[in-house]
Protein backbone atom coordinates (compact mmCIF):
# COMPACT_ATOMS: atom_id res chain seq x y z
CA UNK A 1 0.00 0.00 0.00
CA UNK A 2 3.11 2.43 0.43
CA UNK A 3 3.07 2.64 -3.46
CA UNK A 4 -0.22 4.49 -2.98
CA UNK A 5 1.22 6.95 -0.83
CA UNK A 6 4.89 7.09 -2.83
CA UNK A 7 4.28 7.43 -7.09
CA UNK A 8 4.52 10.17 -8.34
CA UNK A 9 4.52 10.93 -11.77
CA UNK A 10 8.10 10.50 -13.43
CA UNK A 11 8.63 12.52 -16.76
CA UNK A 12 12.68 12.12 -16.72
CA UNK A 13 14.43 8.83 -16.83
CA UNK A 14 17.93 7.88 -16.94
CA UNK A 15 19.45 6.05 -19.94
CA UNK A 16 19.26 2.75 -19.64
CA UNK A 17 16.63 -0.01 -20.57
CA UNK A 18 13.94 -1.42 -18.21
CA UNK A 19 14.49 -5.21 -18.00
CA UNK A 20 11.72 -7.52 -19.62
CA UNK A 21 11.10 -9.16 -16.08
CA UNK A 22 9.94 -6.07 -14.54
CA UNK A 23 8.11 -5.18 -17.71
CA UNK A 24 6.29 -8.13 -17.41
CA UNK A 25 5.42 -7.99 -13.68
CA UNK A 26 3.89 -4.47 -14.55
CA UNK A 27 1.88 -6.36 -17.03
CA UNK A 28 0.69 -9.24 -14.25
CA UNK A 29 -0.03 -5.62 -12.37
CA UNK A 30 -2.05 -4.32 -14.82
CA UNK A 31 -4.10 -7.66 -15.89
CA UNK A 32 -4.88 -8.47 -12.17
CA UNK A 33 -7.57 -5.41 -12.13
CA UNK A 34 -11.09 -6.29 -12.27
CA UNK A 35 -12.84 -5.54 -15.05
CA UNK A 36 -16.83 -5.03 -15.75
CA UNK A 37 -18.46 -8.47 -15.98
CA UNK A 38 -14.72 -10.04 -16.12
CA UNK A 39 -14.36 -8.70 -19.51
CA UNK A 40 -10.88 -8.42 -18.93
CA UNK A 41 -10.93 -5.92 -22.35
CA UNK A 42 -7.38 -4.83 -22.36
CA UNK A 43 -4.00 -5.83 -24.40
CA UNK A 44 -0.68 -4.07 -24.54
CA UNK A 45 2.00 -3.02 -26.83
CA UNK A 46 5.38 -2.65 -25.45
CA UNK A 47 7.25 0.07 -27.69
CA UNK A 48 11.04 -0.36 -27.70
CA UNK A 49 12.25 1.00 -30.99
CA UNK A 50 13.25 4.70 -30.49
CA UNK A 51 11.67 5.66 -33.69
CA UNK A 52 8.35 4.64 -32.59
CA UNK A 53 8.90 6.02 -29.18
CA UNK A 54 9.61 9.48 -31.03
CA UNK A 55 6.26 9.51 -32.80
CA UNK A 56 4.37 8.05 -29.78
CA UNK A 57 5.70 11.34 -28.01
CA UNK A 58 4.75 13.76 -30.85
CA UNK A 59 0.64 11.87 -31.02
CA UNK A 60 -0.31 14.41 -28.28
CA UNK A 61 0.84 17.45 -27.35
CA UNK A 62 0.85 16.09 -24.00
CA UNK A 63 3.25 13.11 -24.84
CA UNK A 64 6.57 15.01 -25.09
CA UNK A 65 8.05 13.61 -22.54
CA UNK A 66 7.45 10.12 -23.54
CA UNK A 67 10.64 10.69 -26.05
CA UNK A 68 13.01 10.30 -23.11
CA UNK A 69 11.50 7.18 -22.19
CA UNK A 70 13.10 3.47 -23.51
CA UNK A 71 10.16 1.34 -23.09
CA UNK A 72 6.69 2.99 -23.71
CA UNK A 73 3.74 0.60 -22.42
CA UNK A 74 0.77 1.39 -24.88
CA UNK A 75 -2.67 0.06 -23.25
CA UNK A 76 -5.31 -0.92 -26.00
CA UNK A 77 -8.92 -2.52 -25.42
CA UNK A 78 -10.61 -4.47 -27.61
CA UNK A 79 -13.85 -3.61 -29.39
CA UNK A 80 -15.04 -6.84 -30.82
CA UNK A 81 -16.18 -9.98 -28.23
CA UNK A 82 -16.78 -7.77 -25.00
CA UNK A 83 -20.11 -7.50 -22.75
CA UNK A 84 -19.54 -3.87 -21.98
CA UNK A 85 -18.02 -2.17 -24.21
CA UNK A 86 -18.75 1.04 -22.60
CA UNK A 87 -16.72 -0.01 -19.71
CA UNK A 88 -13.89 -0.91 -21.04
CA UNK A 89 -12.21 2.54 -20.83
CA UNK A 90 -13.24 2.49 -17.07
CA UNK A 91 -11.35 -1.17 -16.98
CA UNK A 92 -8.17 0.45 -18.70
CA UNK A 93 -8.82 3.02 -15.73
CA UNK A 94 -8.05 0.59 -13.16
CA UNK A 95 -5.50 -1.70 -14.99
CA UNK A 96 -3.21 1.77 -15.44
CA UNK A 97 -3.17 2.46 -11.90
CA UNK A 98 -2.41 -1.01 -10.88
CA UNK A 99 0.30 -0.56 -13.28
CA UNK A 100 1.85 2.24 -12.35
CA UNK A 101 1.89 1.24 -8.48
CA UNK A 102 3.78 -1.78 -9.32
CA UNK A 103 6.23 0.53 -11.64
CA UNK A 104 6.47 2.28 -8.22
CA UNK A 105 7.14 -0.72 -6.24
CA UNK A 106 9.70 -1.80 -8.66
CA UNK A 107 11.74 1.59 -8.01
CA UNK A 108 10.82 2.12 -11.54
CA UNK A 109 8.81 5.75 -12.59
CA UNK A 110 6.10 6.06 -15.20
CA UNK A 111 3.53 8.74 -15.97
CA UNK A 112 0.02 7.84 -17.42
CA UNK A 113 -0.38 10.25 -20.66
CA UNK A 114 -4.14 10.48 -22.08
CA UNK A 115 -4.54 9.24 -25.39
CA UNK A 116 -8.53 8.03 -24.85
CA UNK A 117 -10.95 9.60 -25.93
CA UNK A 118 -9.60 12.20 -27.23
CA UNK A 119 -10.11 10.62 -31.14
CA UNK A 120 -7.34 12.36 -32.63
CA UNK A 121 -4.50 11.17 -30.46
CA UNK A 122 -6.20 7.73 -30.67
CA UNK A 123 -6.00 7.94 -34.35
CA UNK A 124 -2.25 8.85 -33.72
CA UNK A 125 -1.37 6.45 -32.02
CA UNK A 126 -3.07 3.66 -34.32
CA UNK A 127 -1.05 4.92 -37.00
CA UNK A 128 2.14 4.77 -35.08
CA UNK A 129 1.48 1.14 -34.29
CA UNK A 130 -0.79 0.25 -37.11
CA UNK A 131 -2.58 -0.89 -34.69
CA UNK A 132 -6.32 -3.61 -35.87
CA UNK A 133 -9.16 -1.80 -36.10
CA UNK A 134 -10.63 -4.23 -33.19
CA UNK A 135 -9.00 -2.48 -30.57
CA UNK A 136 -8.55 1.16 -29.55
CA UNK A 137 -5.90 2.62 -27.95
CA UNK A 138 -6.25 3.96 -24.63
CA UNK A 139 -2.96 5.43 -23.16
CA UNK A 140 0.46 5.83 -23.37
CA UNK A 141 3.04 4.89 -19.84
CA UNK A 142 6.73 5.40 -20.74
CA UNK A 143 8.39 3.60 -18.05
CA UNK A 144 12.14 4.21 -17.20
CA UNK A 145 14.41 4.58 -14.00
CA UNK A 146 14.01 7.61 -12.42
CA UNK A 147 15.69 10.46 -13.36
CA UNK A 148 14.30 12.98 -11.16
CA UNK A 149 12.60 12.86 -7.58
CA UNK A 150 10.28 14.61 -5.52
CA UNK A 151 7.24 13.66 -2.47
CA UNK A 152 4.25 13.20 -3.40
CA UNK A 153 1.72 15.49 -2.52
CA UNK A 154 -0.98 14.95 0.17
CA UNK A 155 -4.12 15.00 -1.86
CA UNK A 156 -6.64 14.15 1.72
CA UNK A 157 -8.96 16.60 2.18
CA UNK A 158 -11.69 16.05 4.90
CA UNK A 159 -13.90 18.55 3.60
CA UNK A 160 -14.31 16.87 0.90
CA UNK A 161 -16.17 14.30 2.60
CA UNK A 162 -19.96 13.93 2.86
CA UNK A 163 -21.16 11.73 5.72
CA UNK A 164 -24.73 10.71 5.43
CA UNK A 165 -26.90 9.10 7.72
Amino acid sequence: MSSIYHRISVRKYEDRPVEKDKILEILRAGMQAPSAGNQQPWEFYVVEDLDKIQALAASSPYAGCAAGAKTVIVPVYRTEGIRFPELAQIDLSIAQENMWLRTDELELGGVWLAIAPARERMDNVRKVLNLPESVEPFSLFPVGYPAESRPQQDRFHEDRIHWVN
